[in-house]
């Protein structure tokens, strides 16, 4: 850990941030770092979980172009070799792994000197009790949308009137102030009540009103009825929310380039504007093997030009390489239909497993991106001002896809026909030619485009996500 190297002076503007694992959680935690080292003269302490740490968060967080002020502190591994197994969902060995691995946290914050605030990640609520014994204020940095804040918010009246399952409701769930949720886009981890999962899941989530404040990667033009309801509605007055600061769209900004994206971006540059239709399943997810052959198939089909991050299909789990993203090798020859890369040369470029996502979005080639719908990639989308297909895989990704499709106008949806058990390659074929050739492709578009122009003016000086932080830092510099 190395902590013996670290020195504040008393002075000194000094908070800690203590992100999960995961680079959909890793990623927004260290641009909200940053922030407040660059923009609000913060010192930040980073603490890093390394247990089963993938190797893209792992070179992410050791990166020599992090600013002076930003300290990460490797905590040191937890054994957990006989608690977790490959059979565990992932919040439930999320849940196991961030608990062995925060026994250490009062120490490391004592060596530390005491920081003015501890932010944590929802699923890092050891943090509210050590705050306590420490006299350390706690905040939450919630990194799905508020319109997902709102539902967490509204869970544990759920979880006390609803009987049986949620999935079997009769009607959408009705959430305070918001558009009601459709069970169907109900996210995984609640599906089954009576599994371990939903057991870690519920006894993180459900002390987000323990919090100080709760930080939200969103801003106020982009989620107004969520942001407003979490604000006004008595429903949430009743349950005591703590104060909500919309503070983003925080993203990855830099990326180290690969050979491997040079060329791609090399191939871009030669490409007509908005030409490109960009298609990643997200820094966890994976398709199955048939899916994958129906996708290659309709993407074909559709004779649209391409650059595919292809994964090693699984049959197991969509978020297969949530604790391995950047670690997998592949030969994508070895699974796409036979002559796929050979048909499409010229076209389109596959990839293997892993790429500069903003680098490729921000392209003026680019013109679509098929996505998960996680949080990141999604604002990622808006903020280079870029329309999408939704292809959400699991967590929250249904509610976001369908936040973005029928509420932003950004977004098309994919869908499986009655009874089948993956999405034809017709279907694929038709959302890509309408993103990409539509008159609706346009429309969708032209929203993103202002929805990017709206990003920018949140987080410039005097923007609505600079003044709700710059508010907070104020708070922290007073105590």
């Amino acid at each position: 850990m190395a902590l013996a190297a670290e020195s504040y002076s008393l002075n000194e503007h000094h908070v800690a941030v203590l992100p999960s694992p995961g680079m959909g959680h890793i990623i927004p935690l260290l641009e909200f770092a940053k922030r407040l080292v660059v923009h609000h003269g913060f010192r930040v302490s980073f603490l890093n979980i390394t247990t089963e740490a993938s190797t893209a968060q792992t070179d992410l967080l050791h990166s020599p172009s992090l600013p002076s002020g930003l300290h990460v502190i490797d905590l040191p591994p937890a054994d957990v070799s006989s608690l977790v197994n490959d059979e565990m969902l992932v919040v439930h060995r999320l849940g196991v792994i961030v608990e062995e691995s925060l026994r250490c946290l009062k120490s490391v914050l004592i060596q530390l000197g005491k920081p003015k605030a501890l932010i944590i990640d929802v699923f890092c609520t050891q943090g509210f009790d050590v705050g306590k014994q420490l006299s350390i204020p706690v905040y939450s940095f919630f990194t799905p949308s508020a319109a997902f804040c709102a539902f967490t918010l509204y869970h544990p009246t759920m979880d006390r009137e609803v009987e049986g399952e949620f999935i079997d409701l009769p009607e959408p769930v009705q959430v305070p102030g918001c558009s009601p949720v459709r069970t169907e886009d109900l996210l995984d981890q609640i599906r089954d009540r009576k599994n371990d999962e939903y057991r870690y899941y519920f006894g993180h989530v459900s002390r987000l009103c323990e919090a100080s404040g709760i930080f939200l990667n969103t801003w106020e033009d982009f989620e107004p009825v969520p942001l407003k309801a979490i604000r006004e509605n008595p429903f949430y007055q009743k349950i005591l929310t703590p104060p909500i600061y919309p503070i983003g769209p925080l993203i990855k900004e830099h990326d180290p380039l690969t050979k491997a994206d040079a060329e791609c971006l090399a191939w871009l540059d030669q490409q007509p504007p908005d030409s490109v239709l960009f298609i990643v399943p997200g820094s966890g997810g994976t398709l199955t093997a048939a899916q994958l052959t129906e996708f290659a198939w309709g993407l074909e089909r559709s004779q649209q030009r391409f650059i595919w991050v292809v994964r090693k299909p699984t049959d197991a789990s969509a978020s297969a390489t949530f604790f391995n993203v950047g670690g997998d090798v592949n030969d994508p020859k070895a699974y796409l239909p036979e002559g796929f890369v050979e048909r499409t040369r010229g076209v389109g470029l596959v990839v293997r497993s892993w790429a500069s996502q903003v680098a490729f979005l921000r392209h003026r080639s680019t013109g679509g991106f098929l996505s998960h719908c996680g949080w990141n990639s999604s604002l990622e989308s808006m903020t280079c001002g870029i329309p999408m297909i939704a292809w959400p895989l699991y967590a929250e990704q249904r509610a976001n896809a369908t936040m973005l499709a029928e509420e932003a106008g950004v977004a098309v949806k994919a869908v499986k026909s009655k009874g089948q058990t993956v999405i034809g390659r017709e279907e694929i074929e038709r959302v890509v030619r309408l993103l990409m050739e539509g008159e609706e492709g346009k429309v969708m578009r032209s929203k993103a485009k202002k929805l990017q122009e709206s990003a920018a003016r949140a987080l410039e000086s005097g923007g609505s996500s600079w003044e709700s932080l710059t508010r907070v830092a104020k708070q922290w510099k007073g105590l």
